[in-house]
């Protein structure tokens, strides 16, 4: 359902971008108000759907028009949609949604569930509701925002969690039993973005708790793989979690990596943290001496910084934003722009994209409906709006 939403942010995008710049007329109120109306008519025609065909399962099969299990059985269009509802203003259906969560999500099932996936859908789709709760004026328990229902659900699923990371390294397993724990033959290999995607949800839920245990495991996991990086400074793409020896040896900023640097940055604004932005600015100096090229960035063997895969990812989509956030304006702004000439070639970004070839990788030609591009041109827009 959230797809759908970027998909409207897409067609935005590619409808306002040769319009509006600084050598034409800049956006008017009018315009954002016919945009606004178009996102909200997208948002409720998915939702809509959802609750008509889908609930009470986790998602929506837009053809079959019915609903099927996907992350663990919780409802979860549900959740991603709290925080949308609060930001479009429709407080009376937030309510609804809670109310309803409330009866009938029960974190106590015998489910394997991803650890990373619920983390950044639940946990962090929880929380984020609940910080927004007072800006859309819903009545508030005593405490908040150290109290709430939604911060308690938040909590009942990361203590679920907490077992995965029971390792000798610190970094978690991929896979948890919500009931039972981690299940004796899980596998110990995981990606790098599966181990260091934590820090913003957990350290915000030790924060409004008391319980320091969900900030100390995620920081754990973040310096296993900090103390893993090769000695030209990368990290490869999966590590077994039993010893910190890498399994695949692929660098670079796409998929299976991706989040863990955004968390990196993100979580050191969020918690004013020097040693977690120290970190990424030491990766950030690998990756420019060793993957990229032409304002493009591409994979190399983490222990000797040749080119494995000359490709573009779409889940790379994320770093021009990131580069902005540490005040690389004019890099984040040039490899947006090779981004954006790869979204008006196929009206959309492959999942693989040949950066030698100009053309998608075979049987990687579709779109996902990703959002990372048109988030970043949220966070690049009023940056560079005046720069032209």
């Amino acid at each position: 359902m959230i797809g759908v939403v970027y998909l409207v942010y897409a067609g935005l995008l590619s409808a306002v971008l040769p319009v509006h710049n600084a050598r034409h007329s800049p956006i008017t109120q009018q315009d954002m108000a016919k945009y606004r109306d178009r996102v909200k008519s997208m948002f409720y025609h998915a939702y809509n759907n959802y609750l008509d065909n889908a609930f009470p399962y986790d998602e929506l099969r837009p053809l079959t028009c019915d609903g099927q299990d996907t992350w663990g059985s919780f409802s979860l269009t549900l959740i991603d949609a709290l925080d949308t509802l609060l930001i479009i203003g429709n407080t009376t259906e937030f309510q609804r949604v809670v109310n309803v969560l409330q009866d009938t999500v029960d974190f106590d099932i015998d489910v394997n569930a991803s650890v990373f996936e619920t983390n950044i859908r639940v946990v962090g789709g929880l929380l984020s509701a609940h910080l927004l709760s007072k800006r859309a004026g819903i009545e508030l328990e005593p405490g908040w925002p150290c109290s709430g229902p939604l911060l308690r659900m938040a909590e009942d699923a990361a203590r679920k969690l907490l077992p995965a990371f029971d390792t000798p390294t610190g970094m978690p397993f991929g896979t948890v039993n919500l009931l039972k724990g981690v299940n004796p033959t899980e596998t110990p290999v995981t990606c790098t973005a599966g181990v260091g995607t934590y820090i913003i949800e957990f350290a915000t839920l030790s924060r409004l708790t008391g319980n320091p245990e969900f900030e100390r495991v995620a920081r754990h996991a973040l310096k296993g793989l900090w103390e893993s990086r090769s000695e030209i400074g990368l990290v490869g793409n999966h590590i077994d979690v039993m010893t910190s020896k890498w399994v695949a040896q692929d660098a670079g900023i796409g998929a299976g990596i991706d989040s863990y640097f955004e968390y990196l940055v993100k979580g050191a604004i969020l918690l004013q943290d020097e040693e977690m932005m120290s970190m990424f600015l030491d990766y950030n100096k690998a990756i420019q001496n060793y993957t990229k090229y032409d304002d493009w960035y591409v994979w190399v063997q983490m222990y000797k910084g040749t080119v494995s895969m000359p490709i573009f990812q779409s889940l790379e989509a994320f770093w021009p934003g990131l580069q902005s956030l540490i005040g690389d304006i004019g890099n984040g702004m040039r490899t947006f722009l090779n981004y954006y000439t790869v979204w008006k070639q196929f009206g959309g970004l492959p999942e693989f994209y040949n950066i030698p070839q100009g053309f998608t990788v075979d049987k990687r030609e579709g779109y996902p409906l990703r959002p990372g591009k048109f988030l970043q041109s949220v966070v690049l827009y009023p940056i560079t709006v005046d720069l032209h």
